[in-house]
Protein backbone atom coordinates (compact mmCIF):
# COMPACT_ATOMS: atom_id res chain seq x y z
CA UNK A 1 0.00 0.00 0.00
CA UNK A 2 1.25 3.26 -0.70
CA UNK A 3 1.42 5.79 2.50
CA UNK A 4 1.99 9.03 0.24
CA UNK A 5 5.28 11.09 -1.19
CA UNK A 6 8.21 11.19 0.84
CA UNK A 7 10.69 11.24 -1.75
CA UNK A 8 11.70 13.08 -5.10
CA UNK A 9 15.24 12.33 -6.61
CA UNK A 10 16.62 14.52 -9.14
CA UNK A 11 19.43 13.05 -10.85
CA UNK A 12 22.51 15.53 -10.44
CA UNK A 13 25.74 14.58 -12.12
CA UNK A 14 27.14 17.86 -11.89
CA UNK A 15 26.13 17.04 -7.30
CA UNK A 16 28.49 20.61 -6.07
CA UNK A 17 26.72 22.84 -8.38
CA UNK A 18 23.21 20.96 -8.14
CA UNK A 19 23.78 21.39 -4.10
CA UNK A 20 24.18 24.83 -4.17
CA UNK A 21 21.24 25.96 -6.84
CA UNK A 22 18.66 23.78 -4.96
CA UNK A 23 20.13 25.25 -1.79
CA UNK A 24 19.70 29.02 -2.83
CA UNK A 25 16.34 27.73 -4.09
CA UNK A 26 15.23 26.38 -0.52
CA UNK A 27 16.53 28.88 1.36
CA UNK A 28 18.47 25.89 3.44
CA UNK A 29 21.32 23.47 3.51
CA UNK A 30 20.70 20.22 3.09
CA UNK A 31 19.82 17.80 5.90
CA UNK A 32 22.03 14.89 4.94
CA UNK A 33 25.06 15.52 2.60
CA UNK A 34 27.38 12.42 1.37
CA UNK A 35 28.97 11.99 -1.75
CA UNK A 36 26.67 9.43 -3.38
CA UNK A 37 23.08 11.44 -2.19
CA UNK A 38 22.18 15.32 -1.01
CA UNK A 39 19.03 15.11 0.69
CA UNK A 40 16.74 18.32 1.44
CA UNK A 41 13.78 18.51 3.81
CA UNK A 42 10.79 20.16 2.45
CA UNK A 43 7.51 20.84 4.18
CA UNK A 44 7.63 17.44 5.23
CA UNK A 45 9.21 15.36 1.85
CA UNK A 46 12.46 15.13 0.85
CA UNK A 47 13.80 16.54 -2.34
CA UNK A 48 16.83 14.26 -3.34
CA UNK A 49 19.48 14.63 -5.32
CA UNK A 50 21.48 11.76 -6.90
CA UNK A 51 24.67 11.96 -9.05
CA UNK A 52 24.90 8.72 -10.33
CA UNK A 53 22.07 9.16 -12.89
CA UNK A 54 20.93 11.09 -16.26
CA UNK A 55 18.53 14.15 -16.04
CA UNK A 56 15.87 14.05 -17.73
CA UNK A 57 12.32 15.91 -18.66
CA UNK A 58 10.12 12.82 -19.35
CA UNK A 59 10.31 11.20 -15.99
CA UNK A 60 8.26 10.99 -13.49
CA UNK A 61 6.98 14.23 -13.00
CA UNK A 62 6.14 15.17 -9.21
CA UNK A 63 4.78 18.47 -8.42
CA UNK A 64 5.40 20.95 -5.43
CA UNK A 65 3.36 22.59 -3.55
CA UNK A 66 3.63 27.06 -4.31
CA UNK A 67 2.00 29.56 -2.94
CA UNK A 68 2.29 31.26 -6.08
CA UNK A 69 3.12 29.49 -9.57
CA UNK A 70 3.26 32.59 -11.17
CA UNK A 71 5.80 34.04 -9.10
CA UNK A 72 7.89 31.11 -8.25
CA UNK A 73 8.12 30.19 -11.73
CA UNK A 74 9.63 33.30 -12.67
CA UNK A 75 12.10 33.00 -10.21
CA UNK A 76 13.33 29.92 -10.79
CA UNK A 77 13.93 31.07 -14.32
CA UNK A 78 15.65 34.46 -13.37
CA UNK A 79 17.74 31.02 -11.47
CA UNK A 80 18.72 29.39 -14.74
CA UNK A 81 15.52 27.32 -15.45
CA UNK A 82 14.28 27.29 -18.73
CA UNK A 83 10.46 27.33 -18.49
CA UNK A 84 9.00 23.19 -19.84
CA UNK A 85 4.96 24.47 -19.22
CA UNK A 86 3.28 27.79 -18.63
CA UNK A 87 1.18 28.57 -15.71
CA UNK A 88 -1.84 27.14 -16.59
CA UNK A 89 -5.34 27.45 -14.22
CA UNK A 90 -6.75 23.87 -14.83
CA UNK A 91 -10.03 24.53 -12.55
CA UNK A 92 -11.15 25.10 -9.29
CA UNK A 93 -8.47 28.17 -8.33
CA UNK A 94 -5.32 24.91 -9.51
CA UNK A 95 -2.49 26.29 -10.95
CA UNK A 96 0.38 24.40 -12.95
CA UNK A 97 3.61 25.36 -14.12
CA UNK A 98 6.86 23.06 -14.93
CA UNK A 99 10.37 23.97 -15.42
CA UNK A 100 13.59 22.21 -16.42
CA UNK A 101 15.95 23.36 -13.72
CA UNK A 102 19.96 23.88 -14.82
CA UNK A 103 20.82 19.95 -14.62
CA UNK A 104 18.27 18.72 -17.21
CA UNK A 105 15.64 17.42 -14.64
CA UNK A 106 11.68 18.78 -14.65
CA UNK A 107 10.35 20.25 -11.28
CA UNK A 108 6.56 20.57 -11.17
CA UNK A 109 4.63 23.46 -9.31
CA UNK A 110 1.11 23.00 -8.36
CA UNK A 111 -0.69 26.25 -6.63
CA UNK A 112 -3.92 24.40 -4.84
CA UNK A 113 -6.05 25.71 -2.74
CA UNK A 114 -7.28 22.67 -1.78
CA UNK A 115 -3.65 21.48 -0.53
CA UNK A 116 -4.25 20.41 3.13
CA UNK A 117 -0.32 20.35 4.92
CA UNK A 118 -1.98 19.06 8.16
CA UNK A 119 -3.09 15.41 5.75
CA UNK A 120 0.24 14.98 5.53
CA UNK A 121 1.24 11.47 7.07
Amino acid sequence: MLLGLRTVIYPAPDLQRARQWYTQLLGQPPYFDEPFYVGFAVGGFELGLLPDAEPDTRGPQALWGVADSGATQARLIAMGAVELDPVTDVGGGIRVAAVCDPFGNRLGLIQNPNSDPAGVR
